[in-house]
C-alpha cells in the first residue's frame, strides 16, 4: 500500500541560542529556511512574540521579506500574526505586498494570543481584552480586505497592492475557539498540538464539520504544529531535550518536557513513525515542526535527519 505523502514545514521561533546576538539569530533563521527548502520542506513559518527573552521573532512581516529573498520556492508564512494588536487593513497591506514580492508562496497565519506579558501587550495595543472581544469583526474585516470586498462607512477600501495570487489565510489555535473562527470564516486551521493539552482529533473534526466555504477556500484545510527533537539515536535525542529544558528554565514557553502527542522525541524512524500515526489519527498531511534544541547545528541536523527519513 502506498503511503500518503506528508508535507513538512518549519515553525521557527528565531531563538537566540548560546547567548548569541540578535544579528546572529536572524542570520540563522535565513540559513534554516534555505536548508529546509533544499531538504524538501514545504513551508517556513515564523512566530510573533513580544518582550520574550531569548526570542528574536517580534515582526514576522519583516523577517518574511528577508526569508522570501534568500529562498525561491518554499512557502513562507506567519505562525502567527497576533491580530488583536493590529488594524486589519495594515495586516492585509503587509501580506499583499509580500504576496506581490513572492507570488504563490505567502501564507498569512493569524492568532488571538497576546504574544507576551501584560505590560508588553498594553504597550503594543492598549486594552488587549477589549480587542480580543472584537476578534470576529476583525477577522471578517481582514477576510474582506484579502478578497477585495471591504467597505468602510460604505466606501470601498482596498489593501494595496493587489497581488494576482493573494496570501492564503489560516487561523491558529490550541482549543475549540480558534477552530470555530476558522470554520465560520472559511480559513485554513492550524492546531498547535505542541502547546495544547486538548484532543486535537476532536477539535479538527469539529472544524471540518462546521466549515463554511469562502471565496478563496472552498474546502477545509488543516495543519498540525508539533514539537520535534530528532537525533541519530533515541538516547541522543533525549539528551538534546534535557539540554533544551535546562537552557530555558524560568522562561514561560512550551518545551520538550511536555509529553504526549505534542512533542515527538527520538531517532528519525521513531519520530517519522509517530508523525505517520498522527497523520492517520488527525487526518492531516501537513505538519509544522518546532525544534527546540540548544545548539544551531544540532537543530539543523534534526530537521535534516527527518527529511532524509521521509525521502527514503
Amino acid at each position: 500500500m502506498t503511503k500518503q505523502p506528508i508535507r513538512l514545514g518549519v515553525l521557527d521561533l528565531v531563538p537566540l541560542l548560546g547567548g548569541c546576538s540578535a544579528e546572529e539569530a536572524v542570520r540563522r533563521a535565513g540559513e534554516l529556511a534555505r536548508q529546509a527548502e533544499a531538504w524538501g520542506y514545504h513551508r517556513y513559518w515564523t512566530s510573533e512574540h513580544h518582550d520574550i527573552k531569548g526570542l528574536a521573532s517580534a515582526s514576522p512581516e519583516v523577517l518574511l521579506a528577508h526569508i522570501g529573498a534568500v529562498t525561491s520556492t518554499i512557502h513562507i508564512g506567519s505562525g502567527a500574526i497576533l491580530l488583536p494588536h493590529y488594524s486589519p487593513l495594515k495586516v492585509a497591506e503587509w501580506f499583499n505586498l509580500l504576496a506581490a514580492l513572492y507570488p504563490g508562496r505567502v501564507e498569512l497565519g493569524i492568532g488571538r494570543a497576546p504574544g507576551g506579558g501584560a505590560h508588553a501587550s498594553m504597550a503594543l495595543s492598549g486594552n488587549f481584552l477589549e480587542r480580543v472581544a472584537k476578534m470576529p469583526e476583525t477577522i471578517a474585516s481582514l477576510k474582506a480586505l484579502l478578497e477585495g470586498s471591504y467597505r468602510y462607512e460604505d466606501v470601498p477600501v482596498t489593501a494595496q497592492p493587489l497581488p494576482e495570487l493573494p496570501p492564503s489565510l489560516w487561523m491558529l489555535g490550541t482549543n475549540r475557539k480558534g477552530a470555530e473562527y476558522a470554520a465560520r470564516y472559511g480559513t485554513g486551521y492550524v492546531f498547535g498540538q505542541f502547546m495544547s493539552d486538548q484532543d486535537g482529533r476532536g477539535i479538527l473534526e469539529a472544524y471540518r464539520e462546521a466549515f463554511s466555504p469562502s471565496a478563496n477556500l472552498p474546502a477545509p484545510r488543516t495543519m498540525v504544529a508539533v514539537g520535534v527533537i530528532c537525533a541519530e539515536t533515541e538516547e541522543a535525542a533525549y539528551q538534546l531535550a534535557e539540554q533544551a529544558r535546562r537552557s530555558r528554565e524560568g522562561e514561560q514557553m512550551p518545551g520538550p518536557e511536555r509529553k504526549g502527542d505534542g512533542w515527538l522525541i527520538g531517532s528519525p524512524s521513531q519520530v517519522g513513525d509517530k508523525l505517520r500515526e498522527l497523520q492517520q489519527r488527525l487526518q492531516t498531511d501537513d505538519f509544522l515542526l518546532v525544534t527546540e534544541i540548544a545548539d544551531y547545528e544540532k537543530r539543523l541536523k534534526s530537521y535534516r535527519l527527518l527529511s532524509e527519513y521521509f525521502r527514503e
